[in-house]
């Protein structure tokens, strides 16, 4: 994986434009692209297609189309794409559909300008960011989805593809919910290479992203595991 050139690209979507606008003014002043913003879900869709953002920071209670339909169609549409929802809601509902419609992270609106910068950064480098106390919420949520025989993958038979050790440990870490930060000081090696054998591993089981991936890990007990 090459090191990024230039800014983090950000769009950021609220139905607020003193709320939108603050915040929008706190990433550009922090160094950050803001390349549109959007007040409602409709607009936020075909402007997020137009001005291709790496991270959207993302209200869900937006007129015209819910911030979780927002989330679905542009997750759906570009895998590659970070949502980090900004919610006023702490409502374990509201972010298990977030995080099931395909959103990477969620802060409330509670949290300070430097917690959603550092939101912002650690969502663009693929970090699961999750304000205290809904971390083990969605992890556990991703064991009651690993528990129902449907959702198991095609991708455990004989012919699954083989892991290298050294990705299976970092698998297993992430099925921890530990994050690249912490699995990099946890194995001594640089947060650039957990990145890079998350993305070989991802490549490897044909899944798009860390939520899929996690969940593989869980249907495989890899978070049971003992390095």
């Amino acid at each position: 994986m090459s090191e990024r050139q230039g800014p983090i690209k950000v769009m950021v979507v609220d139905d607020h434009p003193m709320w939108r606008d603050a915040v929008a003014r706190d990433l550009a002043e922090s160094g950050f692209d803001v390349v549109a913003t959007a007040g409602d879900g409709e607009q936020a869709v075909r402007r997020a297609r137009a001005a291709g953002p790496e991270v959207l920071v993302l209200d869900l209670n937006l007129p015209q189309k819910p911030g979780v339909q927002v989330c679905k169609e542009l997750v759906g549409a570009d895998p590659a794409l970070r949502v980090l929802v900004l919610s006023a809601s702490g409502e374990h509902a509201d972010v298990l559909e977030a995080v099931k419609s395909g959103a990477t992270g969620y802060l409330v609106k509670s949290a300070s300008t430097a917690e959603l910068l550092d939101a912002v950064r650690r969502t663009a480098a693929g970090d699961p960011v999750f304000t205290p106390g809904l971390a083990g919420l969605v992890l556990g949520e991703y064991r009651r989805l690993a528990a129902e025989p449907a959702a198991a993958p095609d991708t455990g038979g004989p012919d699954a593809p083989r892991l290298t050790d050294r990705e299976t440990e970092v698998l297993r870490l992430v099925a921890k919910g530990l994050s690249y930060k912490q699995i990099a000081e946890r194995l001594v090696i640089s947060h650039r290479t957990v990145q890079n054998h998350v993305q070989n591993t991802l490549g490897k089981l044909q899944l798009h992203n860390r939520v899929e991936l996690v969940r593989y890990a869980i249907e495989r007990g890899l978070d049971d595991e003992r390095p």
